[in-house]
This record gives structure tokens, sequence and C-alpha cells, in this order.
């Protein structure tokens, strides 16, 4: 299933005409990018918004010295900024983290979105609001959480978005990332992320390899990380509610 449709699911009963126009804004001019590209640099003027079908992209912003913040990762799902063409340029940069496969849509295909369903409109809104309670979440993990608070909030936070869109398989889910890309996420150096990850491996708490994450102790994960998905808004279950065909 288009992992968009999956996501706003969870808010809203689709009808079949709001599945067909996700589907055509998920087929109607894919890219595919390598890792380690820019979808968009910092400066660009932007034209589409851009849709995740597959890989994962970081949200960043490159440092004078040569340093990186990620400020966000966006998953399979995700749109990149709904209110986009507001800006004349870009002030960060869409960067690979995987090879990625990209769904442009355009500013007449989101228009067309926007004003052809009510319950339409309203999933694609909630699906911004998540993205600016994710936002916020990062600036309290950089701003007030202990490196082994973050670095467990980060995981815990993953693991849950993945898990909504049925991307947790055998209790596992992708993690592509290196401790140098978490680090860069995180505000710590790769260094004191080794260690973190070390003491969490060692406390039965994480299974980390072949790129894949595994939570043997959702509960226990969750308390040290002082993780509370609320901020994801994971509760709707949009199959409760009845849509036109």
């Amino acid at each position: 299933m288009n992992p968009l449709i999956r996501k706003l699911e969870r808010f809203t009963r689709l009808s079949d005409a709001d599945k067909r126009l996700l589907h055509q804004a998920a087929t109607a001019r894919i890219v595919n990018y390598d890792t380690h590209q820019d979808i968009i640099a910092e400066g660009e003027e932007p034209t589409d918004v851009n849709l995740i079908l597959a890989g994962w992209v970081c949200r960043y912003k490159q440092l004078a010295e040569g340093g990186r913040q990620i400020m966000s990762f966006l998953l399979p799902g995700d749109l990149c900024d709904l209110n986009i063409f507001l800006l004349r340029r870009m002030d960060h940069a869409l960067g690979t983290l995987t090879p990625v496969v990209v769904a442009k849509i355009s500013r007449d295909l989101l228009q067309k979105m926007l004003n052809a369903d009510p319950r339409l409109t309203q999933a694609l809104w909630w699906e911004v609001l998540v993205t600016a309670a994710i936002h916020r979440e990062w600036l309290v993990n950089i701003g007030r959480r202990t490196a082994l608070e973050r670095v467990a909030h980060l995981l815990c936070e993953v693991y849950f978005r993945q898990q909504a869109v049925g991307r947790v398989k055998d209790g596992r889910c992708e993690l592509p990332l290196t401790q140098a890309e978490l680090a860069d996420a995180l505000g710590l150096s790769a260094v004191h992320v080794n260690r973190t990850l070390r003491e969490l491996r060692v406390a039965g708490l994480i299974d980390w390899r072949d790129k894949a994450l595994a939570i043997p102790d959702v509960e226990g994960l969750t308390r040290v990380a002082r993780f509370d998905p609320d901020y994801l808004h994971l509760d709707y279950e949009g199959e409760k509610f009845d849509a036109a065909c």
C-alpha cells in the first residue's frame, strides 16, 4: 500500500476517490536518488512537495565550519513540507541517507488534493501538525535530555513511527544510519553515541545490527528515554470513521 495512505488512514477513513488522488500523487513523477545526495539544497527555490516512498531522508543545516545538524528524519510515507511553496528559497536542505525513491508533487496537484475532500485536507494538515510536534520534541531532546535519554528517545521514536505504518516485522524495523549520523541528530560526538549504544545493548534494551533495530524490552527502553508517544498522535484509528466511496 502507498505508505502515505497507510499513515493518513490512522487519522481518518479515506474514500476511494481520496485514495485514487493520493495514488496519482505517488506515481505521477518518480525520482530516484543515491545515498548522500541532496534532494533540494539550502538556497534553492522549491518547486515540488517531496513524498518519500522508499529510503531515509534527513532535514539538515550545514554549518560554516563544516559541521552538520540533522533536524529530522523523514521516512517512507512522509511529506516534506506541504507549505513549501511559501518559501522563495530553502532555508535548509533535504539529503538522502540511503538510496531513496521520491514522488514529486506539483503545486497544481497539491492544490487539487487540498480541494478534493474535507477529510483528506484535514488528514494532510494533521500530517503537518505531527511534523511540527516531532520538531518540538527534538528541541527538547537536544536541550534538556541526557545523552542516554536522547539516544533511547530517538530509537523509540523511529521504532514507533515505523510500527504505525506497518514497517515493523518480527519485532524489527529499519535503522540504516551510521553512528555519525545519529551524532549529528543528537548533538553528541560519535564516540559518545557509541558508548551510549553499548550501554543500551548491554542492558538488553536494544539489538541493532544489519541496519535493523529490535527493542527486546520496549517498556524498559521507553522508561529510560522517558518517552511518551503522545506527540506522534498515533492513537487515532481511521477505521472508526466512515467515508463516502
